[in-house]
């Protein structure tokens, strides 16, 4: 067989060695070298999707495998690893269903793009999804109006025997579960939870309600098992807690949120300025 050069000018490292390998099968590639380093340390009998699986995830996590790079085909890897395709497809749905992978029909599977959300901008989380091509769509557990907890009183500034609206779900990026979240807002702004299909602040626009600036606080997380199961992720995963409360131009409390997003599939962004 005839091996053509390759001009590597626009490609370097071991990214330009994974498309050189993956276009002559057969040959050692990055995956394959860390699917057998894998096999090769391995002292409780993993099953191989699994290995694979995490072979994929390290590539990811090391820069490797970059965000809408496309994967070998079922067969490529069948034959470079010397797997059933069985265990093959069922690496890549678990990856497909952590969010690491996208899949399109016909044209295989696509390392996930992350997400990035700037701290610089009000945005809401369905803005963030459809500005990236992405489905965004939630499954609720709670949408409903009770009376004001003291501690709810206190995080939306309202007096006691308030109404308040109490949102609860998990956030969805096309299939993939991408954050928990606890929603309070106060009822005399919202009366109707049920308006709220996707966007609270779509919800929010018509009755004057949206906000116009908030407060958030950030920071890392180990997921505990609840919110790692609606997540599809392992307990202990890492994770990032967002609270944030919103406000309205006259000071009002019109939000106060916590949410639980995956660490593996957000990037948030803020831009600083010298004084």
């Amino acid at each position: 067989m005839t091996i053509h050069a390759l001009d590597y000018s626009y490609v370097g490292g071991e990214f330009a060695a994974l498309v050189f390998y993956w276009y002559f099968p057969g040959m050692s590639s990055p995956l394959s070298r860390e699917y057998q380093r894998l096999a090769a340390a391995d002292t409780t009998r993993t099953l191989a999707y699994a290995r694979l699986r995490q072979a994929v995830q390290n590539l990811i996590d090391r820069g490797v495998l970059q965000p809408g790079q496309a994967l070998p085909s079922e067969r490529d890897l069948c034959q470079q690893l010397s797997l059933s395709r069985v265990t093959v497809r069922r690496a890549l749905a678990g990856l497909v269903e952590a969010g690491l992978l996208t899949q399109r029909h016909g044209a295989g599977s696509f390392v996930a793009e992350r997400i990035q959300r700037s701290f610089s901008r009000l945005t809401s989380f369905t803005d963030d999804l459809r500005e990236r091509g992405l489905n965004p769509r939630s499954e609720f557990f709670d949408r409903s109006v009770g009376e004001v907890t003291p501690d709810e009183a206190m995080a939306l500034n309202l007096s006691p025997g308030s109404g308040v609206v109490r949102i609860h779900r998990v956030r969805f990026g096309g299939d993939a579960p991408l954050a928990v979240e606890r929603t309070l807002v106060p009822h005399a702004l919202l009366p109707d939870p049920l308006s709220v299909v996707d966007s609270l602040y779509e919800a929010l626009q018509p009755h004057g309600h949206r906000p116009v600036r908030a407060l958030q606080h950030l920071r890392a997380v180990a997921l505990d098992a609840e919110t790692a199961r609606l997540l599809n992720l392992p307990a202990g995963s890492p994770g990032l807690l967002i609270e944030r409360r919103a406000f309205l131009a006259d000071g009002r409390v019109v939000e106060s949120t916590r949410s639980f997003y995956r660490g593996d599939a957000y990037d948030f962004v803020a831009e600083l300025h010298s004084e």
